[in-house]
């Protein structure tokens, strides 16, 4: 699902599997944040106990580290997108043809959606045509 995989992508993607024993291949960045995708009946095994091998890792990187659960298709978008949004909400997630198009609601939530350069926006772009291959507006 991720086109390209450079070095330092590399590195952290074993790391997490040394400390994890859960092999991923499903890595993004969103605001500041590393994310791993895994099977939805391993997450758990991945957070470890207490939280202990999240915070391993946080601490390692030096960055802020979640485990989400990976898609299995379009029907899990919502969700998917919900995750690696939050605590930031949305009103609403429409797929049309070849767009993902999330009605934001007020501009507030715009504003967060899309961060300061709209950084968020282009991270958020190219996780979701990673993922499912289609391209994503925020109205």
């Amino acid at each position: 699902m991720i086109s390209t995989i450079n070095m330092q992508d590399m590195r952290h993607l074993n790391l997490f599997s040394k400390i994890t024993r859960i092999n991923t291949r499903h890595f993004v960045r969103y605001n500041n944040t590393i994310i791993f995708c895994v099977p939805k009946p391993l997450v758990m095994r991945a957070v470890g106990r207490d939280g202990e091998n999240i915070n391993r890792l946080s601490e390692i990187l030096g960055k802020r580290v979640r485990v989400i659960p990976t898609p299995r298709g379009l029907q899990d978008a919502r969700g998917f997108i919900a995750t690696i949004v939050k605590p930031a909400t949305f009103k609403d997630l429409e797929i049309k043809g070849d767009e993902i198009i999330l009605t934001a609601g007020n501009m507030q939530n715009k504003a967060t959606l899309m961060g300061r350069g709209k950084i968020r926006l282009i991270e958020m772009q190219k996780i979701i045509k990673d993922f499912f291959g289609k391209e994503f507006k925020i109205i």
